[in-house]
């Protein structure tokens, strides 16, 4: 039993969520088309829910975790279903050259051993997330913390 108990301990921590994955929505929206559009959603987006706390699995204002926030942020920003987890968004659309950023593609990091955490690029080296210390926020790429965990970026 114990056994189980930490199997299924890593498994939520690897995925940044609980909740069951959602799919892709037919009509999607191509997000990074206008970056000062999108850019200009995504700080509302924050101005809304800045420091609202993390909380794994969360999907809500009361506690919202990294890979809920992006599927909130898509589905209220832009009407796109996203899937839930990291590990299902780390697949999707095409993968992006950090020198290539734009407004709206996602930035992955591998913050421990089985752990990743994304967030939503901003431009300017910016990225808006879900921090497990501060809620939601805006961060650097820049910051000596996630340029050293950076992993991959996708453009769904």
């Amino acid at each position: 039993m114990r056994v189980l108990a930490i199997l299924i301990f890593v498994t939520l921590l690897s995925a940044c969520s609980s909740a069951p994955s959602q799919s892709l929505s037919a009509g999607k929206k191509n997000v990074s088309s206008n970056a000062s559009e999108t850019k200009n959603q995504l700080i509302q987006m924050h101005r809304e829910w800045k420091g609202v706390p993390y909380r794994l699995g969360g999907m809500s204002k009361k506690g919202i975790d990294c890979s809920g926030f992006v599927v909130q942020t898509y589905q209220s920003r832009f009407g796109v279903q996203l899937p839930r987890t990291t590990a299902q968004q780390k697949d999707i659309g095409k993968s992006v050259n950090k020198s290539q950023l734009r407004a709206g593609d996602l930035v992955f990091f591998k913050t421990g051993w089985s752990t990743r955490h994304v967030g939503i690029y901003l431009g300017d080296s910016q990225f808006l997330h879900a921090s497990t210390s501060q809620g939601v926020m805006i961060s650097s790429l820049n910051n000596s913390y996630w340029k050293q965990k950076y992993w991959l970026s996708r453009r769904p």
